[in-house]
């Protein structure tokens, strides 16, 4: 008798519903949370694909670190007249290149040409959400800047590995290469909210290059203004923000600022693709 009653409990016991974390239909929390980030990486993937698959990407690499290099070893004598083991002057040109040239041309396209083509109707019409429409390409976008700027090892590792010309410090180096990828993320996520703004490659390219050279050059300008409104201009430009780094100093200030204006500009650029669902 005991042994049918512990026979039927075991079988009450294994008629029992499952958890509900095992019959969760599709579209939980953990569910969607695992398939937007697939999603954000298929598009980010896409958009490498287009870069890479182009001649543009390849172009535009070359032909920037064979200027920065003219720039760094021969214009106004170079490295050679520093006399000492340092890439800061290297550092300190980066910045306008991807400002001017580099960050507007990788982004002038990423939403622009889908408006123009009328592929953006089609994307943002398939069972896909805007945000990761916006985080796909954002992040295809700052890994290729990412790319070249980590190919500038390249100019430390011949003048002061295979030449021998001196010790190197490493750590200002990889500072400023920090604070570049920073600049870059928020210089990326503006030319990304232009292009969301326009279906002109041209025009997105110029609005880009335009604002990212004006924050970076006003921490020139504020150099000659004094008091409250000097300061208040240095907390907009990215030089200033950017020069600690050059210095081999991790700043968190800059850290925060960068990031903010990366996650600012990349809400605008949401709500500029939310909008045409609307229109």
């Amino acid at each position: 008798m005991s042994e049918a009653i512990a026979e039927t409990g075991d079988k009450v016991a294994d008629s029992t519903p499952p958890k509900a974390e095992h019959t969760a239909p599709r579209g939980t929390a953990r569910t969607h949370n695992v398939w937007f980030g697939h999603t954000t990486w298929t598009i980010c993937k896409r958009e490498l694909g287009s870069y890479f698959n182009a001649p543009l990407a390849y172009i535009l690499i070359c032909v920037t670190l064979v200027a920065m290099g003219i720039y760094f070893f021969w214009f106004d004598g170079g490295v050679w007249q520093a006399d000492r083991a340092s890439v800061s002057r290297l550092m300190t040109f980066i910045p306008l290149v991807l400002s001017l040239l580099t960050i507007p041309l990788f982004t002038m396209r990423s939403l622009s040409e889908e408006k123009r083509m009328g592929t953006i109707e089609l994307l943002i019409t398939m069972p896909v959400k805007d945000s990761e429409v916006i985080l796909g390409k954002y992040f295809a976008a700052l890994a290729i800047v990412s790319v070249q700027l980590l190919l500038l090892v390249a100019y430390p590792i011949v003048m002061f590995k295979a030449f021998h010309l001196g010790a190197f410090d490493w750590g200002p180096f990889w500072s400023g290469i920090f604070g570049l990828i920073l600049l870059s993320s928020a210089g990326i996520a503006v030319g990304l909210m232009y292009s969301s703004m326009t279906d002109s490659q041209i025009l997105a390219f110029f609005a880009t290059s335009v604002t990212l050279s004006a924050l970076y050059a006003i921490g020139y300008v504020v150099q000659y203004i004094q008091g409250g409104f000097g300061d208040f201009l240095a907390f907009f430009s990215f030089q200033s923000r950017y020069e600690p780094f050059a210095r081999g100093l991790i700043d968190s200030r800059a850290v925060v600022y960068f990031l903010s204006v990366a996650v600012l500009a990349t809400l605008v650029s949401f709500r500029n693709l939310e909008s045409r669902k609307w229109s």
